[in-house]
């Protein structure tokens, strides 16, 4: 079992010795040493993602099987990328490269679908006229 020190500043304050997530998210070959930290950063990074492309895709007036694609390839591509390359993790330490690619997708993929609805809605939807 380990135990994570902390440090009491003069003010009561505590602050733990390790740096904090965003980063070691941010940098370059980070050490993970709590695994399900590295599973968060990439569960909300991908929230992230989904929320971007979502507000992309609703500005573009981009629509159909060519819009959900292009979210999937890019989404799972961004991550992909991330932990083989800029961080540098082992896969199996987490399951393999299918477990981190698949790590918060669907929630990405709701949060990027209601995003794009809204935007393209707002913005290309042009009612019929009733007369």
């Amino acid at each position: 079992m380990s135990t994570k020190t902390k440090l009491v500043e003069k003010n009561g304050v505590s602050k733990s010795p390790t740096k904090s997530i965003l980063s070691r998210a941010l940098t370059s070959n980070s050490e993970w040493p709590d695994k399900e930290e590295f599973l968060d950063v990439i569960y909300w990074a991908r929230q992230a993602i989904g929320i971007i492309l979502g507000v992309f895709w609703g500005f573009l007036p981009l629509k159909g099987i060519i819009g959900l694609a292009l979210f999937a390839l890019i989404n799972a591509g961004v991550i992909y990328f991330y932990f083989t390359n800029f961080q540098s993790v082992e896969e199996e330490e987490f399951g393999g490269a299918w477990e981190l690619t698949k790590e918060g997708f669907m929630t990405s993929f709701a949060g990027f679908l209601v995003t794009w609805i809204i935007i393209y809605s707002g913005l290309h939807y042009q009612p019929e006229s009733l007369t």
